[in-house]
């Protein structure tokens, strides 16, 4: 009785969140909106929207290419993640058992990773080190950034952001799908990002369990393994999305067969809003160069719903 009334919930949920047309799109604009527009339009409604050529002018979209970068910084040693395949933070077996991975972290000069980012069959190197490395590493390059012109953001959010990252790297480098505890502008300085979205409310279609967490190590001989990382004895465990939308096995995952996913490709010069909590997977175009903003979300009523709906799809789950 207990799972028939949580799936008829659930399907009433999804069944009215897409005649009402919620998180079924991704809107564009051609300019920045006001603090109030986006407040009222997306913000308030959890809604992701692409704002279209809004950063082109600054001198980083105008100048940041991989040569640039490498004069600028004076070839300094930065922070590199380092994966056999592409996945920094994602899924990979070993010995018959799937982990959460975390990366092998490195560091090196600048022109040693752009040389790596060239060598299609060497490891996946890639700076994406979330910890507002922008501001904290690379303060050479933040006059070439005009953050005022984000503050209908800062306005909207009334908070400055709490991390602004700095991401590089080639097309073999893919994040993983996840989501994030941030409202996240999304700013690409030279390529494409090509992202895959899903509204909170489809959570229950996207599969999910903990995994044993473990990390990147190289042997001698180059060769990649996962070790896996103790805590007080016992393995650590991860919680991680289960499916990959770029090929889905419905078979082993048939909820994902009732996602509705949405698709956008960000230029160099766009931004992007995406809201707190939506699933995102994201793929790149060759030393790709993005900066991105986060905001804390607010822990408010749509947080507390997101928690309950967190416990119904378990408890779901459970009883099958």
């Amino acid at each position: 009785m207990a799972q028939t009334q949580i799936e008829t919930a659930i399907k009433l949920l999804l069944q009215e969140a897409e005649e009402l047309c919620i998180g079924g799109q991704i809107s564009e604009l051609q300019q920045m909106p006001s603090a109030l527009e986006f407040a009222r339009d997306y913000y308030a409604r959890n809604a992701p929207v692409v704002i279209r050529q809004a950063v082109a002018h600054w001198p980083a979209v105008q100048k940041w290419s991989p040569d640039y970068l490498q004069t600028a910084l004076n070839d300094k040693v930065v922070d590199v993640a380092v994966t056999p395949n592409g996945y920094a933070d994602g899924l990979a077996t070993q010995a018959g058992k799937e982990y959460f991975v975390l990366p092998l972290e490195t560091q090196m000069p600048l022109s040693e990773l752009l040389q790596r980012l060239d060598d299609p069959m060497g490891a996946v190197h890639y700076i994406q080190k979330q910890n507002s490395n922008f501001s904290l590493d690379f303060p050479e390059l933040a006059g070439d950034i005009v953050s005022s012109d984000l503050n209908f953001a800062a306005q909207c959010f009334n908070k400055p952001p709490d991390a602004v990252n700095f991401w590089l790297g080639d097309e073999r480098a893919i994040t993983s799908m996840h989501k994030d505890p941030y409202e996240n502008l999304y700013c690409v300085i030279s390529g494409y990002k090509d992202f895959i979205l899903l509204p909170p409310h489809q959570l229950c279609c996207v599969p999910r369990r903990s995994y044993p967490t473990g990390i990147y190590k190289r042997k001698s001989c180059g060769q990649f393994f996962i070790e896996p990382l103790i805590d007080n004895g016992e393995v650590q465990q991860t919680e991680w999305v289960s499916i990959d939308p770029l090929a889905p096995d419905l078979g082993t995952y048939p909820q994902y067969a009732k996602a509705r996913p949405l698709r956008v490709r960000v230029h160099a010069g766009d931004v992007l809003y995406l809201p707190n909590y939506w699933f995102h997977h994201v793929r790149q175009s060759h030393k790709c160069i993005a900066v991105n903003f986060w905001y804390d979300m607010e822990y408010d009523s749509r947080y507390c719903y997101y928690r309950m709906l967190e416990q119904l799809t378990k408890k779901s789950d459970e009883l099958k």
